[in-house]
């Protein structure tokens, strides 16, 4: 397990891509969601917005909002990337539409 997070945290653009068919997702919703945590976070599982608190690839608000996924939300990428695409399909139901929603608004 420490090992996967090593890897995710090197490379969770990769993990993202591989888990998308988890979510029912085709490949091409990898191009928003790449730009979307792009623009939220630079995919960067330590990221934390200092004017709000958001954290994390996908910038959970609060950041304790990941904690459904995992207690190691802080650390793991792999946490965080299936807390933010479980949002993803929650709140907006795909990545493509949660980046519209971002470009509209600036923010998601």
């Amino acid at each position: 397990r420490e090992r996967d997070t090593r890897d995710a945290q090197r490379d969770p653009r990769a993990l993202a891509k591989v888990m998308l068919a988890d979510f029912g997702w085709s490949q091409s919703e990898f191009v928003p969601l790449e730009k979307l945590w792009m623009r939220e976070s630079g995919w960067r599982w330590n990221a934390v917005n200092p004017s709000s608190g958001a954290c994390g690839i996908a910038q959970a608000l609060p950041c304790s909002k990941m904690s459904s996924a995992g207690s190691d939300y802080r650390t793991n990428p792999i946490t965080q990337i299936t807390w933010g695409l479980d949002y993803i399909k929650d709140r907006y139901g795909s990545p493509s539409a949660a980046w519209a929603h971002s470009q509209a608004t600036g923010w998601y």
